[in-house]
C-alpha cells in the first residue's frame, strides 16, 4: 500500500511539474501574442478610421441631405463596400448598386403576380439568386440581390415605397466608400504594396537560404523542409497580387497619388507576375537540389554560393520595395552576382539535378530582374553575359 502510494504521489508531483511547464510556456508567450495583436491593430488602424468615418458620412448624407426615411442601408452599404479587399472597392460598389436593382426588380415583378407570403419569400429570393449568378458570379452581387429581395418581400406590406430609398442608400454609401478611401482619407499605396510584398520576398530569400545551408552541409531533410514551405505560398502571394491590385485602384481613384503611378509604384504593382514566376522557379530549383543531394552528386563550392546569392538578391528586392527607391540596383547587382557563382559552378563540373539547380538560379534571377522594371529581352542578354561562357573546359585564368 505503501508503494502504490508513494507511486501516486510520484505521478501527482510529476502531473503538477507538466502542468508548471505548460503554464511557464503559455506565460512565455503571452509578450509575443500581445506584440502580435498590437501590430493587427496598428495594420487595422486605417481601416478602422475609414469606415468610421464613411459610415458616418454616409449617415450624414442620406438623413440630413436627401432625407431618406430611416437611411439605415447607407452606412451599411459603405461598410459592406469598404469590407472588400483592397483594389476591389470600386468594383464591389458597383456590385452593391447592381444587387440592389435586381433584388427590387425580383421582388416588385414577383410580388405583383404572386403576392405575399413564406412561400412567395422563398421564391422571390431564389430567383433573385438566380438571376445575380446569371449577371455576374461575384459573390457580392449575388448576396446583394438575395439580401434586397428578402427585404423587399418582407418589410413591402408595412413599408411601401421602399424601392427608391434602398437603391439611394446603396448610391449614397457605396459614394462615401469612395469619397473617403480615394479624397477624405486614401492610404498610402505605397505602403499598402510594401505591407505585403515583404512576406512574400522574405519567404523567398529564407528557403532559398535553407536551401543554400542544405547543400552546403548535404542536408536532405533540410532542403525537403526548405521545398515544402517554400510550396505554401499561396497566402503570401494572394495578399501580394491583392496589395498591388489595390495600389492601382487607390493611385487611379486618389488625386493626391495620381502622380505615383509613374514611379516606384508603377514598377512594384507591375511585379507580382514575376516575383510569382521567381517564386515557382526557385521551387523547381530546390525540389532538384532535393533529388542532388538524394543522389549523392556533385556540389561544386560555387553552387550553394548561386542559391545565397539568389536570396540575396530577393532580399534587397524587398528592401528597396520598402525604401521606395528609383532604381533597384542592387537586388539587379545580387542577381547577376548569383548568376555568376551559377557559371563557375556549371564549368566546375555538375551532374544531372546539379545542371538544372543551374538553370534555374538563371531562370529565377532572370524573374527578379524584370521585377526590377527590366525588360525581359535585356535581362536574359544581362544573364547570359553574367553566366560567362557554356564551354565547361573553359576556365578562369590562374591569379598572378
Amino acid at each position: 500500500m505503501a508503494g502504490a502510494g508513494a507511486g501516486g504521489g510520484d505521478q501527482a508531483a510529476g502531473d503538477k511539474a507538466a502542468g508548471d511547464q505548460r503554464l511557464a510556456r503559455r506565460l512565455r508567450a503571452v509578450p509575443t501574442l500581445l506584440t502580435d495583436r498590437f501590430r493587427r491593430v496598428r495594420a487595422g488602424a486605417g481601416l478602422a478610421a475609414q469606415a468610421g468615418l464613411a459610415a458616418g458620412l454616409s449617415w450624414w448624407a442620406a438623413d440630413s441631405l436627401l432625407h431618406v426615411a430611416q437611411p439605415v442601408f447607407a452606412p451599411i452599404s459603405a461598410v459592406v463596400a469598404l469590407a472588400a479587399s483592397v483594389g476591389q472597392r470600386l468594383r464591389r460598389t458597383v456590385e452593391l448598386v447592381l444587387g440592389v436593382a435586381v433584388g427590387i426588380l425580383v421582388g416588385d415583378l414577383l410580388i405583383s403576380l404572386v403576392g405575399v407570403g413564406a412561400w412567395q419569400l422563398g421564391a422571390i429570393v431564389a430567383l433573385a439568386v438566380l438571376v445575380a449568378a446569371f449577371v455576374g458570379r461575384s459573390p457580392a452581387l449575388v448576396v446583394q440581390a438575395g439580401a434586397t429581395a428578402v427585404l423587399i418581400g418582407t418589410l413591402t406590406p408595412t413599408m411601401p415605397n421602399l424601392e427608391a430609398p434602398r437603391v439611394v442608400d446603396a448610391l449614397i454609401g457605396g459614394g462615401a466608400t469612395l469619397l473617403v478611401t480615394a479624397v477624405l482619407l486614401p492610404l498610402n499605396p505605397l505602403r499598402i504594396i510594401n505591407r505585403a510584398a515583404g512576406p512574400a520576398l522574405t519567404l523567398l530569400a529564407d528557403q532559398l537560404d535553407r536551401t543554400a545551408d542544405a547543400l552546403r552541409g548535404r542536408d536532405v531533410e533540410a532542403a525537403i523542409a526548405a521545398r515544402d514551405r517554400l510550396r505554401d505560398n499561396k497566402g503570401e502571394m494572394g495578399a501580394f497580387g491583392e496589395a498591388a491590385q489595390g495600389a492601382r485602384e487607390a493611385a487611379t481613384l486618389s488625386p493626391v497619388y495620381w502622380t505615383a503611378r509613374q514611379g516606384p509604384l508603377g514598377r512594384y504593382a507591375n511585379s507580382v507576375e514575376p516575383v510569382d514566376r521567381a517564386m515557382r522557379n526557385s521551387g523547381t530549383l530546390i525540389r532538384r537540389a532535393v533529388t542532388l543531394l538524394a543522389d549523392g552528386e556533385r556540389i561544386p563550392d560555387a553552387m550553394p554560393a548561386a542559391v545565397s546569392g539568389l536570396a540575396e538578391a530577393a532580399r534587397r528586392l524587398r528592401r528597396e520595395f520598402a525604401r521606395g527607391v528609383a532604381e533597384p540596383t542592387r537586388c539587379r547587382e545580387a542577381a547577376l552576382r548569383a548568376v555568376a557563382e551559377a557559371g563557375r559552378a556549371y564549368r566546375a563540373g555538375v551532374d544531372f539535378s546539379g545542371a538544372v539547380v543551374v538553370a534555374q538560379v538563371r531562370t529565377a534571377a532572370s524573374d527578379l530582374l524584370v521585377a526590377t522594371d527590366v525588360d525581359q529581352d535585356e535581362a536574359n542578354r544581362l544573364v547570359r553575359s553574367a553566366f560567362g561562357p557554356l564551354d565547361r573546359a573553359a576556365r578562369p585564368d590562374p591569379p598572378a
